[in-house]
């Protein structure tokens, strides 16, 4: 059973014998030897029969393996052929194993699933994604294996996140743990239990101004801010209530300055749609001035410096209205909210023009393309009106517009 070269006791060698051995094989018994190179290495082996054929095992080299240490793993190895399960076989699960799991740290996995997601996502959609794993899941769970990543470490992780991204980065965590199950890294049906790791009173919020009084501050301190690239880009976030990563990312090949057209194509896009987009003439002039800056290259928006995206980076449009002092209070995805309620209820815009600008995506197939048809020219009013609307707003000094529900202080 246990092949040429079995001793009746394990034994035979000391430490002194096999440091003074000569290059061969030198038994110990129970099928272990160790095997001494010409190079001088002395490399401890089993030799034992399995199915009918003789197979060897490694169990590294001496003096780093011990004999006491290599008679252990004989005696493990032969427990295994007792219960009838090849070691060598054993041996290359549990390596197979360990590499899994070094393999499978948090980081790792996120980064597969991206890559796994990002063909069938707009551009936007995986900017967001990679944005909040880079930022705050990944560093809060970097020394996490995802095959045993327990569900109290999860609100931990989502503890320091802004309420604002907080519910998007809960989602991404349970779909990132179940494509490690799919992918037979994590055992089946072993999912997270992510429901309530959320205060409910800030999911998803996102701060807006729609009291006229802070409507006007708004107004006032965009139109004042003193670095003009940024300010550009406040302004035509305003103007035509886009979503504030598109509007950093806008391209000199997507504008029409004469026909006063913005067209982003379906890449860029949440719904997956291209999307036309009407530019006031305030807007226009806007995008007039950053000619100056890019005319000719590819971005409308220049990176500020220390950027190192070749546009200017969405958060230098949350930086600005930190530093204008409306943190909590009004974020650059906020301009879409605002548009949306006092284009409403001070400028009676239809709701569905108002969605149509907003380009939220249909449930009914047969409006996708909505905003590019009916309502084009309907859009190309409102968001005149809008400008014209908030240009009066600024210039206002308290006695023409009557201001509702004003907030103290």
């Amino acid at each position: 059973f246990w092949g040429h070269g079995m001793a009746k006791e394990s034994g035979k060698l000391t430490a002194l014998a096999v440091k003074n051995a000569k290059p061969g094989k030198h038994f110990d018994g129970s099928g272990l030897y160790v095997e001494v190179t010409a190079g001088g290495s002395r490399l401890w082996r089993m030799k034992y029969r399995y199915a009918g054929k003789e197979k060897r095992l490694a169990f590294g080299a001496f003096p780093e393996v011990s004999i006491a240490e290599a008679r252990d793993r004989v005696a493990k190895a032969r427990a295994l052929l007792r219960d009838g399960i090849d070691p060598s076989a054993a041996k290359a699960e549990k390596t197979a194993a360990a590499k899994r799991i070094a393999g499978s740290t948090f980081p790792t996995v996120a980064t597969a699933w991206l890559a796994k997601m990002k063909p069938g996502w707009a551009d936007e959609t995986y900017r967001k994604a990679s944005y909040v794993i880079d930022t705050y899941l990944s560093p809060a769970l970097r020394p996490q294996s995802v095959p045993t990543l327990p569900t109290k470490q999860a609100p931990d992780a989502l503890a320091g996140i802004p309420p604002s991204l907080a519910a998007k980065a809960r989602g991404y965590l349970g779909q990132i743990v179940n494509y490690a199950i799919h992918e037979g890294l994590r055992e089946d049906g072993r999912l997270l239990s992510l429901r309530g790791v959320l205060p409910k009173a800030e999911k998803g919020h996102i701060p807006a101004a729609v009291d006229l009084a802070d409507v006007r501050k708004l107004v006032r301190a965009v139109a004042d801010y003193p670095i003009a690239v940024t300010r550009a880009a406040l302004t035509v976030a305003m103007l035509t209530a886009q979503r504030p990563g598109t509007v950093a990312r806008m391209e000199w090949a997507e504008v029409d300055l004469d026909t006063s057209e913005w067209a982003i194509p379906a890449a860029k896009m949440k719904t997956r749609h291209a999307h036309i987009v009407p530019l006031p003439k305030q807007a226009v002039e806007a995008l007039r001035g950053m000619l100056t800056y890019t005319d000719g290259k590819q971005f409308v928006f220049p990176a500020l410096y220390q950027q190192k995206t070749p546009h200017l980076h969405r958060d230098a449009l949350s930086n600005a209205l930190r530093k204008m002092g409306f943190a909590g209070k009004h974020a650059t995805h906020g301009f879409r909210g605002m548009f949306r309620t006092v284009a409403r209820e001070r400028l009676n815009i239809p709701v569905d023009v108002l969605e149509a600008q907003l380009a939220h995506a249909k449930k009914d197939e047969i409006q996708k393309a909505y905003d590019r048809t009916q309502f084009l020219d309907e859009r190309r009013k409102a968001v005149q009106k809008w400008a014209d609307y908030l240009d009066a707003l600024r210039a206002d000094n308290g006695g023409k517009v009557v201001v509702i529900n004003r907030k103290a202080g």
